[in-house]
């Protein structure tokens, strides 16, 4: 799955900084809407990251049943929460 086809599917833009916000939040609805029917683990995964990088991802305990799929939703969270976090304070 590319960045820019998720985006341009889901939101209409590659730029989500030309939405406004009711635009953002009806994007991120249907995201969150195909990441619940998408039964595929490696798209569903790749919806999931998208979701967490738009601050919209359920926790990985609630959203993956699976113990491999939910650690490796656990384990991105952490290295993008950290990553985000020397983004801050460099």
């Amino acid at each position: 799955m590319e960045l820019d086809i998720l985006l341009q599917h889901y939101f209409g833009t590659t730029d989500l900084t030309t939405l406004d916000d009711a635009g953002f939040e009806h994007g991120v609805e249907k995201l969150g809407t195909a990441f619940g029917v998408e039964k595929e683990p490696g798209r569903r995964f790749a919806l999931w990251s998208l979701l967490h990088a738009l601050g919209d991802a359920p926790d990985p305990a609630v959203a993956f049943k699976d113990p491999a799929a939910r650690r490796a939703a656990e384990d991105y969270a952490h290295a993008a929460d950290r990553a985000a976090y020397r983004a801050e304070n460099s």
